[in-house]
């Protein structure tokens, strides 16, 4: 959501806010305007089609001379629109043109939007250069007041916009404030997670006798609620925005590792204007996020990583997956989400990656990594005050490594793994905190096969996964972290390391895949997942079973499980089949699964693939007689019938997993639910009887209701 005193400025700020690598309203290559070419015939066929991309062509048509009333005859966008956007070309038609920038043409250009990253591209130079030229002209935005109350009596609650007219109504806060940058747009790969942990961490600096001042943008998150902080600043997350809000309120600091991959991009650009950055330094930042960095610290630790290699170029990498062996894990460094990754069984399928999945640059390269199959991942989620570390908690995935964290169901404290390697996990993620001198939250990431412990990555920031460790443990991780940074010490917070709780926490991701035809559901290390869910129990099969059921993917107490899997999972998946076989669950398998479970004892039944004769697979999810699908997918490529298989159970709504390790938590949650009933219980007589949580929260408790008190 973007405001501005006009729609051409309101509707460049949005643009910008999107974080799709526009200044605003610009135009990129014609794939990223969703062209085939450059040619005119192929952008007034694609102006037909409506497309996110669709406004850019609009841009693109009006500047190769297309005349407004054609452009509306094909789109059906209302002349006044047209007539708003037309101004903007002419503008910047007129700004390119100019020999020296004077003070009435940059505002000019200023109150009509347009970006300092836009006004440095009309002018061939750079955003620092532009946005000196701007200062020295004495030009900055002043800040507006959304009136909460609509002017029936004084608003305690505002909040603010940026414009370019005279009159500034917002007064800064001095030392007194701390601004926490938000997550920006959510989207898939980054959301409400992160918008937790800002709101947590803004309440409890609140407590603390700091004002708060949020910056961000998303008009439907918790964040931007005008309530929750002393002062909001509806504004996209860029440098320029930033810089021009710490300029007007002189804070005591900002914090950027509370809201995802969004501000944590900023931190050094910040840093180098001066700004001061709570909480870990941008250089820790930069040495976790630059892989040759991080290699040599990890190496320093003498912790173990995955062979691994960093590239700037095809040839690149095709010499360092020879050298580190297929599969591997190919990744862009410095982004969220898992986007663009993939992992890449051979050379063909790497090049095509470099092709079409990934731009590549010195500033930006591209990570590749052994792939470890067969292993156990996991996630460690800590605090720190620079000098002490304590473990918040170790969660395991229940999917195998490869599935992206954000997409794979995980589970605390972890059930497979050996005391042994989670001490480890504890001992190398304080390390590694303590020699990047983490002032706040970290995560860490870690795979165990063949009892070794290799590091994934470190973020030292707020993770995805703060609010399920800090509910499944009784503690604030977000507000302790808060009060962290801006100088308390965990001695002070009562800190404890986190001890294995009496009880199981599972997490489960929600997918979209309902709402996206097509897409085929199965997970790999590209985040996919819109949501999540969370289930507490006395035993893992308990907990699993409702997290299940809060995901809308209650699991069958009986029925036929119909299961289909590559020659590489069949033996895993032998005993699984078999323990839903003594439930009394009918098995029915593809003719090869069918063979090999019957050759093991166990009577399953034939049933034909999507490819052969009817009645097939697909007719019986159709016509409701598959209660349960397990499904692995065949080889580096799904095939056909696989996919099929998978659409067809999500669109009947039968539960389906696509890894054995899921596979097996849904029996350990069928067989829990057959032989007990659920009970509700509140959170926090889960916490009870638990020292460490007590501990945490009395001791902040009288820490942040002191403060306040005085």
């Amino acid at each position: 959501m973007a405001i501005g005193r006009t729609f051409k400025e309101a509707f460049q700020k949005g643009l910008r806010a999107l974080e799709i690598d526009r200044g605003g309203w610009t135009t990129g290559t014609p794939e990223d305007d969703g062209l085939p070419s450059d040619k005119l015939e192929d952008l007034m066929q694609a102006l037909h089609t409506p497309s996110a991309e669709r406004v850019f062509q609009v841009k693109r048509a009006m500047m190769a001379g297309v005349a407004d009333d054609e452009i509306y005859r094909i789109t059906s966008i209302d002349l006044w629109f047209l007539a708003q956007l037309r101004e903007l070309v002419d503008a910047e038609e007129t700004f390119r043109a100019v020999k020296a920038i004077d003070e009435p043409a940059m505002r000019r250009m200023k109150r009509m939007g347009f970006s300092d990253v836009q006004l440095a591209a009309l002018c061939g130079t750079s955003e620092d250069e532009m946005r000196r030229q701007r200062w020295d002209l004495g030009i900055h935005p002043c800040y507006k007041v959304v009136d909460t109350c609509a002017g029936e009596f004084p608003s305690a609650t505002p909040y603010l916009y940026s414009c370019y007219d005279d009159e500034n109504e917002s007064e800064g806060f001095g030392e007194d404030g701390v601004v926490i940058l938000g997550s920006g747009p959510n989207r898939i790969g980054q959301g409400v997670e992160f918008d937790y942990c800002c709101v947590r961490a803004g309440l409890g600096l609140r407590s603390l006798g700091y004002r708060t001042i949020m910056i961000n943008c998303n008009p439907e998150t918790v964040s931007t609620y005008f309530d929750n902080s002393d002062k909001l600043y509806l504004e996209p997350v860029t440098l320029e925005d930033v810089l021009e809000i710490v300029r007007l309120e002189r804070p005591k600091g900002v914090i950027v590792q509370l809201g995802g991959q969004t501000p944590l991009k900023l931190a050094k650009a910040l840093a180098q204007s001066g700004v001061p950055i709570l909480g870990t330094s941008p250089d820790a930042i930069d040495i976790a996020e630059d892989r040759r960095r991080f290699g040599e610290l990890a190496r320093r630790l003498g912790v173990r990583q995955p062979p691994n290699g960093t590239v700037t170029e095809v040839e690149e990498a095709v010499s360092v997956a020879e050298r580190i062996g297929y599969p591997v894990l190919v990744r862009p460094s410095y982004v969220l989400g898992g986007r663009a990754m993939e992992i890449v069984y051979d050379e063909p399928s790497l090049r095509n990656y470099f092709r079409n999945a990934v731009r590549v640059s010195s500033g930006h390269p591209v990570l590749i990594d052994r792939f470890l199959e067969d292993a156990f991942e996991a996630d460690v989620d800590a605090l720190c005050d620079g000098q002490e570390c304590v473990i918040g908690g170790v969660m395991q995935h229940i999917e195998d490594a490869g599935v992206h964290s954000g997409d794979s169901a995980c589970v605390l404290p972890p059930y497979l793994i050996d005391d042994d390697d989670v001490e480890k996990m504890r001992h190398y993620t304080r390390e590694f905190a303590k020699a990047l001198g983490v002032v706040g939250l970290i995560n860490v990431q870690y795979a165990i096969k063949d009892g070794v412990v290799y590091v994934l990555e470190v973020n030292p920031r707020g993770s995805r996964t703060v609010p399920f460790v800090s509910k499944a443990t009784g503690v604030p991780l977000a507000k302790l972290a808060a009060a962290v940074m801006v100088g308390r010490t965990l001695e002070e917070l009562g800190a404890v390391d986190n001890t294995t709780p009496p009880y199981v926490s599972v997490k489960e991701a929600v997918f979209p895949f309902t709402k996206l035809p097509g897409v085929d559901t199965v997970l790999g290390p590209e985040m996919r997942s819109t949501g999540e869910v969370m289930g507490i129990a006395d035993s893992f099969g308990m907990a699993f079973a409702k997290a299940q059921a809060g995901a809308d993917a209650e699991l069958p107490l009986e029925g036929t499980i119909f299961v289909s899997v590559n020659d590489s999972d069949k033996r895993t998946v032998t005993p699984i089949v078999r323990r839903f076989h003594e439930m009394g669950f009918r098995i029915l398998a593809t003719s090869g699964t069918a063979q090999h479970l019957r050759a093991k004892g166990i009577p399953a039944e034939p049933v034909n693939k999507v490819s052969e004769s009817r009645p097939h697979i697909a007719d019986l999810l159709v016509s409701g007689e598959i209660h349960l699908l397990i499904n692995t997918p065949l080889g580096k490529l799904t095939q056909q019938d696989d996919y099929v298989l998978r659409r067809t159970a999500l669109q009947h709504a039968v539960p389906y997993t696509t890894t054995i390790s899921a596979a097996s938590a849904a029996c350990d949650a069928i067989l829990a639910r057959r032989s007990r009933k659920g009970t509700v219980r509140c959170l926090q007589s889960w916490y009870e009887g638990r020292p460490e949580a007590e501990r945490w929260n009395v001791a902040s408790a009288d820490l942040f209701s002191s403060v306040s008190e005085s």
